[in-house]
């Protein structure tokens, strides 16, 4: 094999971690950035992005010669917005009768400390993860150098476009991400097949023709339903297809889930989210990962482009746990405030007032701030179902005794929020637990 010589202002495919090959220019580093030891490597600005970093002379091509090469593999968005300032940035090069390497744009640029401190981290864990042979989406994750992402260039299935799943949903496909979509009503694709997804007819389908499956459901049943129902998630699995389950439900149901689709060869992970409709529309969620490790990895574009970080807990079933009682916590705390308001309106205090001391003192929060408000206004439209909170309160219960431990204030919560169910509120807010108190 010939031997590629590379310099400076030669224009690239770089291949960064466990993502694919991205176009970019070898440009001079800031001078004083230092330059990793070891192996030898170059400073890559990547086109289309704001990202940068030290990458491993074999981990780069010429562009011109692998070109087509690459287009054929990769057919995100972002890639191809990425490709075509490329091509941009020839034809301004070639306008100005100028060798590309001395384009000012990429030349030099400034980077903040904290980008510097940033690059050298991720230098340092690439080369142990050399080293070790493991791998780690944290150091995945460094990569994204200004919240820019890149895609991975396998297919994405996501079954589930409620509250929670149409945002995760809309960022992949933001993100440059090729994806495929089912939904029990059909007509919940529509916008997202007119913002570039496909349209699957089944489940089976989805699975079938897609690398990784996501699904977000509401509850056990339907998790259930849907991987071993007729045409399900079941019927589609091969040797090495990956299914995420991101449903919010015990973790008994998640290790028959685990073991059905393992024994299929397919490769399984629990990814139940924290947040609600809003931070799901924003890409804030937090992801809560246990199972298959390297499937965990694989989805480290995914994950990025929806949620603001993730964490990775071991064995399926402890993610389950874990957001149990996170939603726990949450919705026992939802009703103490519901109590709380009401209580003061019946001693004549100002509800407001309340509210105000509440957000200046040490339970200050976004969550406590935004809730109150809504019902304070009478708004009770669903960030997060009251009837899904409650069912993630019974199940929690359901976990404490199957360890023999107590939960006494959930149980007390679950209540209340069963009598907010009892008058309608199931398809409202969480916050509209407050109706139980005043009814």
């Amino acid at each position: 094999m010939a031997t590629v010589h590379l310099r400076i202002g030669d224009l690239v495919w770089g291949k960064l971690g466990r993502y694919p090959p991205w176009p970019g220019k070898i440009v001079s580093p800031p001078k004083d950035l230092k330059k990793p030891r070891g192996k030898k490597c170059f400073f890559v600005k990547f086109f289309g992005t704001e990202d940068h970093a030290w990458i491993k002379v074999e981990q780069l091509k010429p562009y011109h010669p692998h070109k087509e090469e690459m287009i054929k593999i990769n057919k995100g968005k972002r890639f191809q917005q990425a490709v075509d300032a490329v091509e941009e940035f020839l034809k301004k090069a070639k306008g100005k009768e100028q060798p590309v390497k001395d384009d000012p744009h990429f030349h030099h640029f400034l980077l903040s400390q904290s980008e510097k401190v940033r690059i050298s981290t991720w230098w340092a864990i690439q080369c142990s993860l050399a080293d070790t042979g493991s791998t780690s989406i944290q150091a995945a994750d460094s990569t994204a150098i200004n919240g820019s992402i890149i895609p991975t260039d396998k297919r994405i299935g996501f079954l589930g476009l409620g509250l929670m799943g149409s945002g995760i949903v809309s960022n992949l496909l933001k993100m440059g991400h090729v994806v495929m979509v089912w939904n029990r009503t059909a007509e919940k694709c529509d916008l997202f097949i007119q913002e570039g997804a496909r349209l699957g007819r089944t489940p089976a389908e989805v699975v079938s023709m897609c690398d990784i499956t996501f699904s977000c459901v509401s509850d056990p049943r339907a998790a259930r339903d849907l991987v071993l129902g007729p045409s399900g998630v079941l019927q589609g699995i091969r040797p090495g297809k990956c299914y995420v389950e991101m449903s919010t439900i015990d973790p008994e149901t998640i290790t028959e889930l685990s073991q059905v689709i393992t024994s299929r060869g397919g490769r399984f992970l629990e990814a139940p989210v924290s947040g609600s409709q809003q931070l799901s529309n924003d890409g804030m969620l937090v992801i809560l990962a246990a199972g298959d490790r390297t499937v965990y990895e694989d989805c480290s574009s995914c994950f990025q482009a929806m949620g603001k970080t993730s964490f990775f807990l071991g064995e399926a079933g402890n993610a389950a746990k874990m957001m149990l009682i996170l939603n726990m916590v949450q919705g026992s705390f939802m009703a103490t405030i519901a109590e709380g308001l009401t209580l003061a309106q019946a001693t004549g205090q100002s509800q407001q007032t309340f509210l105000d001391i509440l957000c200046q003192g040490q339970m200050a929060s976004t969550f406590l701030d935004q809730k109150c408000q809504n019902i304070l206004q009478g708004n009770f439209k669903p960030d997060y179902y009251l009837k899904h909170i409650q069912k993630d309160l019974r199940l929690a219960i359901a976990m404490g005794d199957s360890v023999n431990h107590p939960t006494p204030m959930a149980a007390a919560a679950n209540e209340v929020y069963k009598r907010a169910k009892a008058l309608d509120q199931s398809d409202n807010d969480m916050s509209a637990v407050y109706r139980a108190y005043i009814h």
